[in-house]
């Protein structure tokens, strides 16, 4: 218990390190003049001959059609959730507003998976539910608060809303079509064919946002199919892979899948590195150091917390 707990924690920080790319490189491509719709269609274009390579020499891919083909309807409708809605709304807000802005919304999810959690295990949750939990994930959006402060200044009416009301929307979507492909899949597929599949499934709503891309008469960038490239490696396939993993560790434990995914809050500590590094951001003031120093402290006491119940439990 104690092991897999660990392992969990342990390869969602690792996630949140690829998952920063995304915030970086979105913002880097709508700078210059990418439209949004192909920084998130080509993502998940790209990602499917990666993941196929990842799966057909292991001999998955059979299993993982087979699931689809029980459930298509559940399959298109959560993937469609959990990357479509989720994806679309995170590349919109690049457009809108800078790296940091959608990186420290984006960190709403910490406590939206607990929202969601009763209409999704309405059996388990007055078992499992944690005000300590909720109140450790209540500092670390403190943290992103005060570090907005400052920042929130230099930016109009327009920007802050467009860049923070659909990060808002992504950030209930991805852990409820996550959670919903758990129970779906119920550890029947491992991270990569649940991840391959729910690219599959979610693919007639990229092929649907590709094409309103062309009626605009809106073409991708050479900049911009490069850098998804990179973006469909970093977080379509190592990141998200290595969340999934760690989610599947943890699936039955409500309290210990909060803490997980409050790992994801350090995206906002890579995602305001690399704006400094790639983008040339200035560096963080008085305000962001404080509101850092609150999701460190946060994060802590998450992993903390969870180490003393699983010496109980041993």
């Amino acid at each position: 218990m104690k092991s897999d707990k660990s392992i969990a924690i342990f390869l969602g920080l690792l996630a949140a390190l690829f998952f920063a790319v995304t915030f970086v490189l979105n913002r880097l491509m709508s700078v210059e003049g990418g439209h949004w719709v192909w920084s998130s269609s080509l993502r998940f274009f790209w990602m499917i001959p990666f993941l196929l390579i990842l799966v057909i020499p292991r001999k998955k891919l059979r299993p993982l059609l087979e699931e689809i083909k029980k459930k298509p309807v559940q399959w298109i409708l959560w993937s469609t959730i959990g990357f479509g809605a989720f994806y679309a709304p995170l590349t919109f807000a690049a457009a809108y507003g800078p790296s940091w802005l959608v990186a420290s919304t984006w960190q709403i999810t910490i406590i939206a998976g607990m929202l969601i959690a009763p209409f999704i295990n309405r059996t388990k949750f007055k078992n499992t539910f944690s005000f300590q939990t909720l109140l450790f994930s209540l500092i670390i959006l403190l943290g992103v608060l005060i570090m907005q402060i400052s920042q929130a200044k230099s930016i109009t009416t327009n920007e802050l809303l467009l860049g923070t009301i659909p990060v808002l929307i992504a950030a209930f979507a991805y852990p409820l079509g996550n959670r919903k492909m758990m129970q779906l899949c119920d550890g029947k597929l491992n991270a990569i064919q649940r991840t391959l599949g729910m690219t599959l499934a979610s693919l007639p709503f990229w092929i649907i946002l590709s094409i309103y891309g062309l009626s605009i008469s809106e073409l991708p960038t050479g900049g911009q199919v490069y850098q998804t490239l990179i973006v469909a490696i970093s977080s379509g396939v190592i990141a998200t892979v290595l969340f999934f993993m760690a989610t599947d560790f943890v699936r039955k434990d409500e309290k210990s899948l909060a803490s997980v995914e409050a790992t994801q809050s350090a995206e906002v500590l890579f995602a305001l590195a690399g704006e400094i590094i790639i983008i040339g951001s200035p560096l963080p003031d008085a305000y962001s150091v404080i509101g850092i120093s609150l999701v460190i402290i946060g994060m802590l006491l998450h992993s903390m917390r969870r180490k003393k119940r699983a010496t109980k439990i041993i």
